[in-house]
């Protein structure tokens, strides 16, 4: 159950009138996104929530013209407003990890609301759970839009409102059998790599790391496990859940990753792989910051 996931308040549900905070802490959206925007607001709205929009959403003449101080404190004003229940944020790109130094983290640990974001959103949610123990959900709700996007709403509507975890429910496979136990913690890999070496890292020591990647062809991915063995990452966590790895498959070379994860992790480490977390239309969530085991996946 979703309300598993999550600790304090309601656990992380919402119920009708309670407001949505719509952010961008990464690049801002061209305004050709502008109607896509509105049709997300309108979904949401028929949920009976209400969606309450940043002013740092859309660029300017470039995705640069929303300053580090603008989008960092337009995500602080969500967590200070009482009313807003969740944060979901459409951007990805480059730039969140920027606005991290500027972040109040007490604030954000005596807070119940959930954070929702994917790709360079990666930064935000492990430094949330690195800085304060804080889970988060690694989901893009722009999915909830577009092409098939009926399910992908019931799925969401029962998971934020009823607590069910449908968005959460995700098949996977074994590449290694072994007992999966730990915290989730990861999500996109070159984005999770813009945290070596600073304060935001989480502590990997027992954790099950989520890995996976929109661009990145062979060499490119290759080179971030490299980084992550060089650093001990393989030798601290409990196991492996592998994404999908989008422009890399693309080529068809599917078993390239799961042989670099073999090669890196030794001989026991278990390592588990799903065609349902990533960047596609159909990926569903993840909550990361809390157990494998109420994750809600299933065999």
């Amino acid at each position: 159950m979703f309300q598993e996931l999550t600790e304090g308040g309601r656990n992380g549900i919402m119920k009708k009138g309670d407001k949505a905070a719509i952010v961008c802490c990464s690049n801002a959206l061209p305004h050709s996104f502008a109607g896509r925007l509105k049709e997300l607001e309108c979904f949401l709205e028929e949920m009976g929530l209400r969606p309450v929009r940043s002013n740092c959403i859309f660029e300017k003449k470039s995705v640069f013209d929303i300053s580090v101080k603008e989008r960092a404190q337009s995500l602080m004003q969500c967590y200070e407003d009482e009313d807003i229940r969740a944060i979901f944020d459409l951007s990805g790109g480059d730039i969140a990890n920027e606005i991290l130094p500027l972040l109040d983290y007490g604030k954000i640990a005596g807070s119940d609301k959930l954070f929702w974001g994917y790709s360079d959103l990666t930064t935000v949610i492990n430094a949330i759970y690195a800085k304060t123990g804080r889970p988060s959900v690694l989901y893009q709700i722009r999915h909830l839009i577009g092409t098939g996007m009926e399910r992908r709403r019931e799925d969401f509507y029962h998971t934020v409102l009823e607590g069910r975890g449908d968005l959460f429910s995700v098949p996977y496979e074994w590449v290694r059998k072994g007992p999966v136990q730990g915290v989730v913690v990861g999500g996109n890999i070159r984005c999770l790599l813009k945290l070596a070496g600073t304060e935001y890292w989480p502590d990997m020591h027992g954790k099950i790391l989520l890995l996976e990647s929109f661009h990145g062809k062979a060499a490119q991915i290759r080179a971030y496990f490299s980084q992550l063995n060089q650093m001990g990452v393989f030798g601290q966590v409990n196991g492996i859940l592998l994404g999908t790895f989008t422009e890399l498959e693309e080529t068809g070379d599917v078993s390239f990753v799961p042989e670099l994860a073999r090669r890196y992790t030794g001989e026991t480490a278990p390592i588990l792989k799903t065609s349902r977390i990533g960047h596609g239309i159909q990926s569903k969530g993840i909550v990361i910051g809390r157990e494998f085991q109420k994750a809600n996946f299933y065999n």
